[in-house]
């Protein structure tokens, strides 16, 4: 039986429960009991996702939010028409306007299959999507929240490779530095030469269609006389949509060999930490066409399709089972983690019409195109 759900109640309640990675189970417990009144059957599984059903026929669309955020706590409250608090925007008002959206959808008798989710550790290791995957759960199409901006789809992220670098070199005193190899200077010489990395489908002038990389975090050294003979390196390479995680790897393995065959003396260890594939979506894809469709209809404008130099749970599920997928959301991501975390609930309330008005269009457009 469904019941009619308050979207601003919904999300000041989700903001209130403090749910950093690894601490989500009060907030799960929350919407499991939400999505029941709104006619969804609701379980928790293994690693603490909150999953939702509704329907049995049609094709079958995944709404996917994060009830994790990063750690902070910040004041939760409503001034000015914005609600402030950790996980304002990133991505609890996401999440709270799926789960809405979806309450309109089945109070009006959505012909179709809907499966909502409330992920865990997406800030983290992305256990919650990676569950997801394992246990089989398939959708023909998948909005994935994140804040977007209302009037804004993200149809592409890129991918993101995290290595460990370990140098291992012989020691000496510093007095004589030309008879050793410094292991802080080497392994970053060797990373430097992998920043050096590119690809033919590259586009240089581009952000998003080429590589990029950063050094998050080098260890090593010791005393000032002594030339160094450990260091661990940290580096975070972000991928563009024409270079696979295998494919960059196996450039780094080469790398490798000719720096070894270039200084045999000097050990050179490599450890992928993290990977994620880069994911874009067809701009084309009735999922982006009916979404697009609905923020013309809601807010009198053309959408704008963003392609983002981050990464998101978009990538896992798009990546493995190549259905039509966009993250979409209410906020401003530079507010993401911030200590001035808050959305505008005009904008919060505009894309629950836009989803719910949106996967409307997108049910409409299939049956056109594919007669089912």
């Amino acid at each position: 039986m469904s019941s009619s759900l308050d979207p601003v109640k919904l999300l000041h309640r989700l903001v209130e429960l403090y749910s950093p990675t690894g601490q989500e189970a009060a907030a799960a417990g929350l919407l499991a009991g939400e999505m029941r009144s709104l006619g969804l059957l609701s379980r928790i599984d293994r690693v603490g996702n909150v999953v939702a059903e509704y329907g049995g026929s049609g094709p079958t669309i995944l709404l996917c939010g994060h009830m994790d955020t990063v750690p902070g706590r910040l004041p939760v409250g409503i001034d000015g028409g914005r609600l402030y608090g950790r996980g304002a925007v990133d991505a609890k008002s996401a999440l709270a306007a799926m789960i809405s959206a979806a309450g309109i959808l089945i109070k009006e008798g959505f012909q179709s299959k809907l499966i909502v989710v409330g992920a865990v550790d997406e800030e983290g290791r992305s256990r919650g999507i990676k569950n997801l995957i394992e246990e089989g759960v398939r959708a023909d199409y998948a909005v994935f929240g994140e804040p977007s901006g209302v009037e804004n789809i993200t149809i592409a992220y890129k991918g993101s490779c995290r290595l460990k670098i370990i140098c291992r070199t012989k020691t000496g005193h510093s007095s004589a530095s030309w008879l050793f190899h410094s292991a802080v200077e080497e392994v970053l010489d060797f990373c430097r030469g992998l920043q050096g990395i590119h690809f033919p489908e590259e586009k240089t002038e581009s952000k998003f269609y080429s590589l990029t990389s950063t050094v998050t975090q080098i260890h090593g050294g010791g005393r000032s006389s002594t030339v160094p003979s450990i260091c661990e390196l940290h580096a975070d390479f972000r991928l563009p949509p024409a270079v696979s995680v295998d494919r960059f790897l196996q450039e780094v393995s080469n790398a490798k060999d000719i720096y070894h065959r270039s200084r045999p003396s000097v050990e050179l260890e490599v450890k992928v930490e993290d990977s994620c594939e880069p994911y874009e979506a067809d701009r084309d894809s009735l999922l982006v066409r009916g979404l697009a469709w609905a923020v013309r209809n809601v807010k009198s404008r053309q959408a704008t399709l963003l392609r983002k130099t981050g990464t998101g749970d978009m990538n896992l599920f798009g990546a493995k089972f190549g259905v039509p997928a966009v993250t979409y959301g209410p906020g401003d991501s530079k507010l993401d983690h911030t200590e001035n975390e808050s959305v505008d609930l005009e904008e919060y309330l505009d894309s629950i019409r836009i989803l719910q008005r949106g996967l409307l269009k997108v049910l409409e457009l299939h049956h056109r195109f594919t007669g089912k």
